[in-house]
């Protein structure tokens, strides 16, 4: 399965892949104020093209944000999303392992993301403890993945944007 950098002509199909595979309302969950008005890290959006063109082409995308926590770099992982096609078949672990080796290759060296523990353990990530994202996020789903040895060793404290 071939991944490609998102393309400034992709960002509305992948808008809208999003709107597709999450609830309605999901800017205004705390991850995506953490999102507003700061551009995500362009190498380290990938899609996923369709083989079937559904959906203006894109099967499968994600995106990572660069933020803050206590006051030390770190990227936020997400959205990701798999069209409804297309799930089952392994893209969404493609797209996050993909976008994780691309990102130690860049020199980041760590994730945040707020998520499901059983599904992203396998990815390395576990919870995070004395990391606070902003309410009102569930502190269980706050999960983090060290891209290189004791990268997250006492950091910690609130996650804010990225100035």
């Amino acid at each position: 399965m071939q991944l490609r950098q998102e393309q400034t002509g992709d960002w509305w199909e992948v808008e809208a892949l999003f709107d597709l595979c999450f609830a309605p309302g999901r800017e205004a969950l705390s991850s995506y104020r953490l999102r507003d008005g700061v551009p995500p890290v362009a190498e380290l959006c990938l899609v996923a093209p369709s083989i079937d063109n559904v959906l203006g082409g894109i099967g499968g995308a994600i995106r990572f944000w660069p933020i803050r926590v206590g006051g030390q770099e770190a990227l936020l992982l997400g959205p990701v999303a798999v069209h409804p096609t297309r799930q089952g078949e392994g893209l969404g672990a493609l797209l996050i392992q993909a976008g994780l080796e691309k990102a130690a290759s860049l020199g980041w060296t760590r994730v945040l993301l707020v998520g499901d523990a059983p599904y992203y353990s396998r990815f390395g990530f576990a919870r995070a403890e004395g990391v606070q994202m902003p309410p009102p996020t569930n502190p269980d789903r706050v999960l983090v993945h060290a891209l290189s040895p004791g990268a997250w060793d006492g950091v910690q404290g609130v996650v804010t944007a990225a100035t």
